[in-house]
């Protein structure tokens, strides 16, 4: 048998479409149960069933008779244990039920040479008709029953009374056999529907996680793009005028290049630090660095502390829109329990949302709030973010 690692097992998820390399590992030890020799010992078994009806064929019948109810009952086993090859997995041949049909009539050939227990065969029947029809076999099961039951009873010259062709295993028998073959498919069929609602649940948690990363990635290398791109901006016109401050520019620009590795880093990591008033620093810095005049809050104190990280993420995301987009010369943020306000005097945009204003708005509902962006009369634009309280009100 090949060995696939686990590059290989990537390799047959993506080529057959499946969520994990998990998941094709595990249809794979499936199909090694369906197709492999297990499948064969598994048709085998049954087959030690037929001794009884070899010892029906010696006592019943003599002669000819003899070797045809022997030849017939070598028949059926062949045919019986040809069909992992006729119908294995991976060589699917049609004609089914031209084979169901050919042990059937080697069946009903057998009743002259082994007489009741020829019904041993209707065993076998039922097993394929169960695992081809499933609940829906219930009326053929029971038919095989019953005929096992009473055709010996109904033929005189075999001498069967009801009670001993009653005591007999074969009526008994062929419900047991289908219900258990009955029982195994449901198994089976539990077992794959749960891999499958694992598979989708892992791969629902990796596409939440992959959207995660890019929308938090999006947010913190906007921002932090945005302050480079102005600061360096600032020290590229100051190099002529003022050399000293376009080092210090300079300087605060690698600072701010470290701080986006690690935010980028914490990120990944799933090990965010994003708190109110850091963003606050951040962004009183970052308007100054633009020019624009900033009426931002000196204390967090009135916020609830609930919503700290995610007032933050509201801040960072509309300073970073204000510098971008809004061509503003003033901005004002204002604080309040359960949220937050950010309005500028800009141009407004006339611009779809992008997909920080998305991510934002996914943040916030998640969180029972809601998000109002739009702009303002005669000019500007204002988002405000609003929070539930911890008794559920806004």
């Amino acid at each position: 048998m090949v060995s696939v690692g686990p590059v290989g097992w990537a390799n047959v998820a993506e080529s057959e479409g499946l969520a994990s390399p998990a998941e094709a590992h595990w249809l794979a030890s499936q199909r090694r149960w369906i197709g492999g020799w297990r499948r064969y010992l598994l048709m085998a078994i049954p087959v030690v069933y037929l001794i009884f009806v070899a010892a029906s064929v010696g006592q019943n019948s003599r002669g000819a008779g003899q070797i045809a109810g022997y030849a017939i009952l070598a028949a059926f086993v062949v045919c019986w244990l040809a069909a992992p090859l006729l119908f294995a997995p991976d060589n699917p041949l049609p004609g089914f039920w031209p084979y169901y049909a050919l042990l059937t009539v080697l069946f009903v050939a057998e009743i002259p040479f082994a007489r009741a227990a020829s019904f041993v065969l209707c065993v076998f029947l039922t097993i394929l008709t169960v695992g081809r029809l499933g609940v829906k076999s219930a009326p053929v099961v029971a038919g095989f029953a019953l005929a096992a039951l009473l055709v010996p009873v109904a033929i005189p010259s075999w001498h069967v009374s009801l009670r001993a062709s009653f005591d007999d295993v074969t009526p008994i028998g062929i419900p047991i056999a289908g219900l258990i073959v009955f029982a195994t498919l449901e198994v089976i069929r539990g077992n794959q529907a749960l891999a499958a609602a694992r598979a989708e649940v892992a791969r629902l948690a990796a596409e939440n996680e992959r959207i995660r990363i890019a929308r938090d990635l999006h947010d913190l290398l906007g921002h932090s793009l945005t302050a480079i791109t102005v600061k360096a901006g600032l020290a590229r016109r100051l190099g002529a005028t003022d050399p000293a401050r376009a080092v210090g520019q300079i300087a605060e620009v690698e600072e701010l290049s470290r701080q986006a590795l690690a935010e980028v880093r914490a990120a990944v990591s799933s090990y965010r630090d994003v708190t109110l008033v850091g963003e606050l620093a951040r962004g009183r810095e970052l308007l100054r660095a633009s020019g624009i005049a900033a009426d931002l809050p000196t204390a967090t104190d009135v916020v609830d502390p609930a919503h700290s990280e995610l007032l933050g993420w509201a801040l960072r995301e509309g300073l970073t829109n204000v510098v971008r987009h809004a061509h503003a010369t003033t901005c004002a943020v204002r604080l309040s329990p359960h949220g937050v306000e950010i309005t500028d005097n800009g141009v407004g945009s006339a611009a779809p949302p992008g997909h920080g204003l998305s991510g934002l708005r996914e943040r916030v509902l998640a969180a029972g709030g809601s998000v109002d962006a739009g702009p303002l009369l005669p000019s500007g634009w204002r988002l405000r973010v609003s929070l539930a309280d911890h008794g559920g009100g806004t």
